[in-house]
């Protein structure tokens, strides 16, 4: 009896051992495995941060980032497609009025003057033979004058009168004194001596300048003319107003042209006559030419 109480009691003990160190075994393989976890969740957490930490660390030495460059296909597909959906207004064309007055000027002679612009210019050689033409004579009292220009009005400025011609001539003579200037060759008709016709001082524009006139006429035309004289820069300036007319009383449906109002778009041209002195040079050069064409 008291042996098999023994063998119970060491059996009984050597369970309670057994499974009080199973027991044991299993809380510290728990433990372990916790702390395991928790090492690895350390680590993991340690692991992510420096990646995160290590990006700017990258950027930061990295060089300045160029931006990019712009699609310039894309940019001009598109502009050239609004260019081509746009309608392009046609450039107008400006129609720049030509002024209805112009100024001649003639460096020989230092005159210049204005007129409109639909008369008729004739300068030189060629306006001392339309001055001819109209039966109005160069009235110096000594030879040597030179023709500067002419300007005639157009044939159809009075249609139904008897206008025929109206122009404006100027003339220079260098040979001629300042008292010379003053007279006209032109001898009055009327007077049986031939004396010189009568002589008048008239201011046109801001000249003071000398004037006589003279009139013809036949069955069929009549000229009238009124000279004036002016004495500047050492020579004698001659200008002529001048009209013709031709068919009054003798052709039908003909009425005779307002002469005053004629006279009156010529001496407008006269009043904007101006004289600059003339240099020497050309003074000489226009000598010389007159001098060889006279040969």
């Amino acid at each position: 009896m008291s042996t098999a109480w023994k063998s119970t009691s060491t059996t009984t003990t050597n369970n309670t051992y057994t499974g009080t160190m199973l027991s044991s075994w299993s809380r510290q393989q728990k433990l372990a495995m916790i702390a395991s976890f928790v090492i690895l969740g350390i680590l993991l957490g340690v692991s992510a941060c420096s990646k995160q930490s290590s990006k700017p660390a990258l950027v930061g030495v990295s060089g300045p980032q160029t931006p990019a460059a712009p699609d310039t296909t894309t940019t001009t597909a598109t502009t050239t497609a609004t260019a081509s959906s746009t309608p392009v207004a046609a450039p107008k064309k400006v129609h720049k009025k030509r002024p209805t007055v112009v100024t001649y000027s003639d460096a020989n002679s230092g005159v210049s003057f204005a007129y409109p612009r639909k008369y008729e210019l004739a300068s030189g050689d060629k306006a001392q033979a339309q001055l001819g033409d109209m039966g109005a004579p160069m009235n110096f009292v000594q030879p040597g004058g030179v023709a500067v220009a002419t300007v005639s009005l157009p044939a159809a400025s009075y249609p139904g009168t008897d206008f025929n011609s109206a122009f404006f001539n100027v003339s220079v003579n260098r040979s001629l004194s300042e008292q010379e200037c003053s007279r006209f060759a032109l001898s009055d008709q009327r007077k049986a001596d031939g004396a010189p016709v009568d002589t008048e001082k008239v201011t046109i524009g801001s000249k003071d300048m000398e004037m006589t006139s003279d009139f013809s006429a036949n069955a069929v035309t009549q000229a009238e003319a009124k000279y004036f004289h002016s004495y500047e820069n050492g020579a004698c300036y001659e200008f002529v107003l001048g009209l013709g007319t031709a068919g009054y009383g003798t052709a039908n449906g003909v009425e005779p042209v307002d002469r005053a109002e004629v006279f009156k778009k010529l001496e407008k041209i006269l009043a904007s006559v101006k004289i600059q002195a003339v240099e020497q040079e050309h003074v000489a050069a226009k000598t010389v030419e007159n001098g060889e064409a006279a040969k």
